[in-house]
């Protein structure tokens, strides 16, 4: 049994009753969102569907995107532990080239799934690109980049491998673009396949 992995900004140990309303909280704001979008939901609206006062979900969450990624959390928990610990070609044990248009895939996924609430929960402009998240992600991929035969353009080239993995990017393409997940897919693939020809 492998021990869980390390969150970051992993919350404090909470007694018993603040835990309970903190799952309140997510299941009513993960309902809203779904039912509404994350656009047209309210903090306040959040507070009234747990049954909790609206300033404990401001305390606990601060604003809307931080609400939107507690919500997601859990969900791209599971993406990341069939990153480090998962079967190949996601997980360990492929060659890096097949771990880097699996990871894409498995991101794009996600995104078609998750888009609107990865959106609301990016917040102001640039905050993925500083989050520990994206900081995880990039570094799978500049590591696997290297093994691919990048060598020092890894670290750069894994902000251009990770630029179509964000949500506005993936937005754009499939509103204004009009490309399908799987044409997405596809793109991602020859991307990498570009990256790593020698």
């Amino acid at each position: 049994m492998f021990a869980p992995l390390p969150q970051i900004d992993a919350e404090p140990l909470e007694r018993a009753d603040a835990a309970r309303n903190r799952e309140r909280v997510l299941c009513a704001a993960a309902r809203l969102f779904e039912e509404r979008g994350p656009d047209c939901v309210t903090m306040e609206a959040v507070a009234a569907e747990a049954g909790v006062g609206k300033g404990t979900v401001f305390r606990r969450f601060g604003d809307r995107a931080g609400l939107a990624r507690a919500v997601i959390s859990e969900t791209e928990s599971k993406l990341q532990e069939a990153m480090i610990r998962g079967p190949a070609p996601l997980g360990p044990g492929a060659p890096p080239v097949e771990r880097l248009k699996a990871f894409g895939r498995a991101y794009l996924e996600f995104l078609d799934v998750h888009a609107p609430l990865m959106l609301a929960a990016e917040g102001t402009a640039g905050t993925w690109l500083s989050s520990g998240v994206y900081a995880l992600y990039r570094t799978h991929v500049s590591l696997l980049l290297e093994q691919a035969g990048c060598a020092t353009s890894a670290p750069y080239l894994a902000d251009v491998v990770m630029a179509p993995l964000a949500a506005p990017t993936f937005g754009y393409q499939r509103k204004v673009r009009g490309l399908s997940l799987d044409e997405q897919i596809q793109a991602f693939a020859d991307l990498v396949n570009r990256l790593t020809a020698r």
